[in-house]
Parts: C-alpha cells; sequence; structure tokens
C-alpha cells in the first residue's frame, strides 16, 4: 500500500491546533516535531517502534493516548486500550487503526502536547524548577523516568556517559550517545547538543512566524478586494484557497456558527480568534 506524504502546511495547522487547545508553546511542538520527523508525519524508525510526527514508540503512545483521548476525540480509542503489569495493549481489531493515529498529524500533535504539559509539571515536581524545552525533550526522548534520571545524574556528575547510564537508548540511538569516531558522549554533551538544535529550529519557528504574519496581513484585504488578491502561500496555494481551506476545517471541528454570525477565519469568534489565526497563518510557511 502507498503512503500518502502529508503536506507541510497540514501539518503546521495540525501543530497550530494543538498548540491552541493545549497552551503548549507552539514552537516547542513546531521545533520538536522537525527533531523527530523532520515534520514527516510517516515518519519511521528503524531501531525502535516509533513512528509518526513526534516518533512515539508504542508504550508511550498508548499510555498518552488512555489518558487524554476522550478529551479530544478519541474516546473510542482511549476505551479500547488497556494495562496490565504496568504495561498498555490493545486486543482486536482496533490495535491497527489505534497505532495508525500516530501518523496522523492532527492526533499526533494533541498526543505530543498533553505528553510534554504532563512532562512538565511532574518535572517541575522532582528538579524544583522551571522545565525549559530541552528538559521537555529529554522527558519525550527517553520517557519522564529516563529523564529525570538523566537531568539528575547531569547536575551532579556532567561528564558522566549517557550510554553507560543508558544502554538500551544508545543501541538505538547511536549518533545521539556517540561521536563520529565511536567515543560516547557526556550527558551534558548529549544535552547541549539538543539544546543547540531546538534553539535553531526556534529560530526557524521565529522567521516562520515573520512570514507568516506578512501573508495573514495581506490575506485579511481579501473581504475588500473581491478576492482579487495576489498573495501565494508557502505551499503554492492562492489566499483564496488557504483560507476556503482553512474555514472548512474550522466547520469540521464544529467552531464555526456559520455566514450568519461571521465566524470565520478572517472574523473569528472572540474565543476562536487564536486558532484561526494560527490556522491561516501556518499557510504562509
Amino acid at each position: 500500500m502507498t503512503v500518502q506524504p502529508v503536506s507541510q502546511a497540514r501539518v503546521q495547522s495540525a501543530i497550530a491546533l494543538a498548540s491552541s487547545r493545549t497552551g503548549v508553546d507552539f514552537g516547542y511542538l513546531l521545533g520538536q516535531a522537525k527533531l523527530e520527523s523532520g515534520l514527516n508525519a510517516n515518519a519511521r524508525a528503524g531501531t525502535s517502534s516509533a513512528s509518526g510526527l513526534y516518533q512515539f514508540v508504542e508504550q508511550s503512545w498508548l499510555s498518552v493516548l488512555k489518558k487524554h483521548g476522550a478529551e479530544h476525540g478519541l474516546g473510542w480509542a482511549a476505551d479500547a486500550i488497556g494495562q496490565s503489569g504496568g504495561r498498555y495493549y490493545v486486543a482486536g481489531a482496533s490495535r491497527s487503526a489505534i497505532m495508525g493515529l500516530r501518523n496522523d498529524p492532527t492526533a499526533a500533535s494533541l498526543m505530543a502536547a498533553e505528553h510534554a504539559s504532563d512532562n512538565k509539571a511532574a518535572l517541575e515536581s522532582t528538579l524544583g524548577r522551571e522545565a525549559n524545552g530541552t528538559d521537555l525533550y529529554m522527558a519525550h526522548f527517553l520517557g519522564l523516568g529516563g529523564a529525570t534520571r538523566f537531568l539528575g545524574t547531569m547536575a551532579s556528575n556532567p561528564q558522566a556517559s549517557g550510554a553507560a547510564l543508558f544502554p538500551a537508548a544508545a543501541r538505538a540511538n547511536r549518533s545521539v550517545f556517540y561521536t563520529s569516531n565511536g567515543q560516547p558522549r557526556s550527558l551534558s554533551d548529549i544535552y547541549d547538543r539538543f539544546a543547540a538544535k531546538l534553539s535553531d529550529t526556534q529560530t526557524d519557528s521565529d522567521e516562520t512566524r515573520a512570514a507568516n504574519l506578512q501573508f495573514a496581513a495581506q490575506a485579511l484585504a481579501l473581504s475588500g478586494m473581491n478576492g482579487d488578491a495576489t498573495v501565494v502561500t508557502g505551499n503554492n496555494e492562492s489566499a483564496a484557497d488557504a483560507i476556503a481551506w482553512a474555514n472548512s476545517t474550522m466547520s469540521q471541528l464544529g467552531l464555526r456558527g456559520g455566514a450568519a454570525t461571521g465566524d470565520s477565519v478572517l472574523r473569528p469568534k472572540p474565543d476562536h480568534a487564536r486558532l484561526a489565526y494560527m490556522m491561516l497563518a501556518s499557510m504562509g510557511g
């Protein structure tokens, strides 16, 4: 079966939706997705069960979906997930569909945001300080327990070998834990490399936001130009097509009250304004 690629516009809109619904920073979620999959919703790891935009491994995916799925219209999936002996499982025909949700950008982004929010609260409680983006990424990469161990050990012994502390993770992610000549990286080296990569993606995100602001400002003029604008999005769609797509998506999400209420991407209700802008702006990236 041929897997159809997912457009960058759809991916960024899914991340924007997740950020709006959960309050988790859009820039962090975008940066995490770039690091994990290069914004490829169909990415699959060759050395583990990781799949999708955020490279969720099986147990992490089932855990967060069980906890938060019902909050986002995925109650059918959450209800099908069971737990035994500390491990999550899915029995029956629904397993394939549930694991396949990792490759749906909206479901994956929502669960990544919820996962980050949960990890942030837990890490801050344990560390006694505010958790930054790199801390959150470590929790996604190693799991909450692994990240707590990593950060705690790094605080007391930053030069400790990451591979010695996490041999299984090192086998599955050799380039993270070893240099090109085979030398093991220290905990501080691993942490600093992730911090630098997240910083780079944050810069890209800021540049994308600047371009999106220009696009959105131009697109807003459509309402007074009878559709004659010549704005083109980063996905080579006209602004009119981009707005039509975003309006349609808002309708599917149940966020529009119809033309009579004026609840559209260009004239949203106040409680939908942020989501509408983010959906529209993301089309410009």
